[in-house]
């Protein structure tokens, strides 16, 4: 079932009963475990979801709810913190894990499960993006200063990102001399640089250590499969690319200038995570 309604208290009445007499098709078991994995918004500056079932509403107070039972029963493997740097956090996000929710919840991403993990005591903001199917390393600040600070690091590119990926095919020696791939993405000029790993003769296929240079949208799948090497079990962009083991796009390596003390430090997915080992 999927469902998306906007319900507006007529007077002060507890959220979960707004919702019970205004959604009937739902029990009310359904609707507080829609509301505890974020699928229920409440109104305001800022709109904020509501995860409280007796929260006393006002009159003239809206609650927006989108359910769909499909996503709302789905798992994936838990988020891993990988270092804990107290101003800021590294985390492993498996793949199937979003790097933050949307209207429709946020029980399956990043964000909330980090928050959950100190306990609502640290706030949480998301940095950077990773696709839902890639799996990898990711960085999330604990406070405002901290956000802004990686945010000028981001934005003049002096986060250097690395990815292993494995790729179909084996790559021509002119194209692993050439060692990039500048194909624009979106009218925008991008860079993607890679090196070999490992070509596998038997599955005919290459792992490539990728350095992201630019970040536009799917770059590196993208790239790729305009390349003919689509990056192997991408539901996206390539042909004959099928793999029951999932996207193997993996982020292994983040190295920066530390906003807190200037250091340079660097963190690498430990090797039990990576895809290639």
């Amino acid at each position: 079932m999927k469902l998306v309604r906007t319900l507006t208290a007529q007077n002060s009445i507890n959220a979960i009963d707004l919702l019970s007499e205004r959604v009937p098709e739902l029990s009310k078991g359904r609707l507080k475990d829609a509301m505890s994995k974020g699928a229920v918004l409440q109104s305001g500056k800022p709109q904020k979801r509501l995860r409280r079932a007796q929260t006393t509403l006002q009159p003239g107070q809206q609650l927006m709810l989108h359910y769909d039972d499909d996503l709302l029963s789905r798992s994936c493997d838990a988020a891993i913190l990988v270092s804990d740097q107290q101003k800021y956090s590294v985390w492993f996000k498996p793949a199937g894990m979003l790097s933050q929710g949307n209207e429709w919840g946020d029980h399956l991403s990043l964000l909330r499960a980090a928050e959950q993990h100190f306990a609502a005591k640290r706030q949480v903001f998301l940095l950077h993006r990773l696709d839902r199917e890639a799996s990898g390393l990711m960085l999330i600040a604990h406070t405002k200063a901290m956000a802004a600070a990686f945010s000028k690091l981001i934005a003049a590119q002096r986060i250097e990102k690395h990815y292993l990926v494995r790729v179909k095919g084996q790559l021509a020696d002119s194209l692993l001399q050439q060692g990039e791939l500048t194909m624009p993405l979106d009218n925008k000029a991008c860079l993607t640089q890679f090196t070999l790993q490992r070509f596998d003769a038997d599955l005919v296929q290459s792992w490539l250590d990728i350095k992201l240079i630019s970040g536009r949208k799917h770059q590196i799948r993208r790239h790729f499969a305009a390349a003919g090497h689509p990056v192997m079990g991408d539901p996206q962009y390539g042909q004959h690319n099928k793999d029951s083991t999932g996207l193997a796009l993996q982020a292994v390596r983040l190295a920066f200038n530390c906003p807190s003390s200037g250091k340079a430090v660097q963190f690498v997915l430990p090797s039990e995570l990576q895809l290639i080992r």
